[in-house]
């Protein structure tokens, strides 16, 4: 009978001690750190794996994600330089570096880096006027990044980025602001529509430059091209006088045959219009041909009379 009680006794603490192994047996995920204390005094800190801890000695004080963390941290008043009350929201991208420090360097952190945020934010906002403000927002966040990520290294955070989102201005001042982004946009247009009517202006003149020029050239072509024409005409004509001289040179005609060509140039002025023909005194030598020159110099009048009789 004792021997069956003492059994069961060495079973039941076997058990015990299986079971307080097994719930002692941790496992640290990845990206996560477990901080350790051992009486109450930080003894280490565990990574992603497995882990044993010592029962009822050591236990898990806190679990550190070293994930970037983002702070979205709601609006601000902010006064500026020119006394204007503004609204203001950031936000923080952070990671934790030192889980130790992220314990036991400060109380509530997240609170603290909010804090620490909105003094920085009105600090270096009161510096600043509101139309600075407005437009210099990569300023601030860098301004705010660097301040707050050297105020935090004791506390074994690092602070990547700060993104301001939102910067609201009173409703008076942002009436203002439209009113005044409104004549803005319309002077933008009306300078932006005599632009255009001036570079079209350019353009119209600059085509009628353009074709007048075309068509100065094309007169000018013309004209050039008439000139080498009659220039040609002339040079050929006299070239033709010239070949014909050369040729009767060349010929040696007699006396009788240039009186007949004499004669043949005569019959033409005779048939137009004059009345009155000078004949060469060379030709009045000529007493055979006499008779020609009479008929030639007869009226055409007498002739056209004398036909009807026929």
């Amino acid at each position: 009978m004792q021997s069956a009680i003492l059994f069961f006794l060495i079973l039941a603490l076997v058990l015990v001690v299986i079971l307080i192994v097994v719930t002692n047996i941790v496992i640290v995920p990845q990206s996560t750190v477990y901080v350790i204390e051992r009486l109450g005094v930080y003894s280490d800190t565990w990574e992603a794996g497995l882990h044993v801890k010592i029962p009822f000695i050591e236990r898990v004080a806190k679990k550190v994600s070293l994930k970037e963390q983002v702070g979205d941290f709601p609006p601000q008043p902010v006064i500026t330089r020119d006394n204007v009350t503004i609204q203001i929201d950031t936000v923080v991208f952070f990671q934790v570096m030192d889980a130790k420090l992220y314990t036991y360097g400060v109380n509530q952190p997240i609170a603290a880096l909010e804090s620490l945020s909105a003094t920085t934010l009105r600090n270096i906002i009161g510096e600043m006027e509101l139309d600075h403000t407005l437009s210099s927002r990569d300023t601030i966040n860098s301004k705010i990044t660097a301040i707050l990520d050297e105020a935090t290294d004791k506390w074994g955070i690092k602070v990547n980025r700060v993104e301001v989102k939102n910067i609201t201005p009173p409703a008076d001042i942002r009436d203002a602001m439209e009113k005044q982004m409104k004549a803005e946009r319309e002077k933008r247009a009306v300078i932006f529509k005599a632009e255009g009517e001036k570079q079209a202006a350019i353009t119209i003149a600059e085509g009628e430059k353009e074709a007048a020029i075309l068509r100065a050239d094309a007169i000018k072509q013309q004209r050039i091209l008439e000139a080498e024409g009659e220039a040609q005409a002339i040079l050929a004509v006299q070239k033709a006088n010239a070949d014909a001289i050369r040729l009767l040179n060349e010929a040696a005609p007699a006396d009788k045959v240039i009186a007949l060509r004499s004669l043949e140039a005569l019959a033409k002025v005779a048939n137009g219009k004059a009345t009155k023909i000078i004949i060469p005194s060379e030709l009045q030598n000529l007493g055979a041909v006499v008779p020609a020159i009479k008929e030639l110099l007869t009226d055409p009048a007498g002739a056209d009379a004398d036909a009807p009789q026929q």
